[in-house]
Formats: structure tokens, C-alpha cells, sequence
């Protein structure tokens, strides 16, 4: 294997790429965002379930999910389909 080659397989630091910005390198989600995460899920099922049984309307489900995003704060919120 020539050293070009060994070059390639060893791990590159993060502090050696060529970022402009560090504030762009992406972190992973705190336990706490993930626990969030997990409550808006389990609650959004449960909402889907309902609307599938006609319990409550397409309107009332759009609202609810808005509460839900508000109060849960999932991690990637900000990329969310919009409701209507």
C-alpha cells in the first residue's frame, strides 16, 4: 500500500478541515432535545390515530400539531412542513 493510500484511511481531526465557519459544523441533539423529540412523536401518533377515526377534524389537527411544535420544541422544528 503506498502512503497516498495509507493517507486515506487515517482519521481526519475536525480541527483540520477546512471550515470558514465553526459555528456551521453541526452538533448532536442533547439528551434533552431528544427526550422532546420523543414527546412530540408519541403525541403526533396519537393525534393521527385520532384524525384517522374521525375523532377530530383536519383543522383541529393542524392546531394541535402547532401546540405540539410550540410546547415539545422538536430538534429540527424549523424544517417541518408548514401547516395549513
Amino acid at each position: 500500500m503506498t502512503n497516498e493510500n495509507n493517507d486515506l484511511l487515517n482519521p481526519v481531526a475536525l480541527s483540520d478541515l477546512p471550515i470558514a465557519d465553526i459555528s456551521l459544523v453541526p452538533t448532536p441533539p442533547t439528551q434533552d432535545q431528544l427526550q422532546r423529540d420523543c414527546g412530540y412523536y408519541q403525541a403526533q401518533k396519537l393525534l393521527e390515530r385520532m384524525l384517522d377515526a374521525g375523532l377530530i377534524s383536519l383543522s383541529e389537527f393542524n392546531k394541535i400539531t402547532a401546540l405540539n411544535r410550540e410546547s415539545f420544541s422538536p430538534f429540527l422544528v424549523e424544517i417541518f412542513p408548514k401547516l395549513t
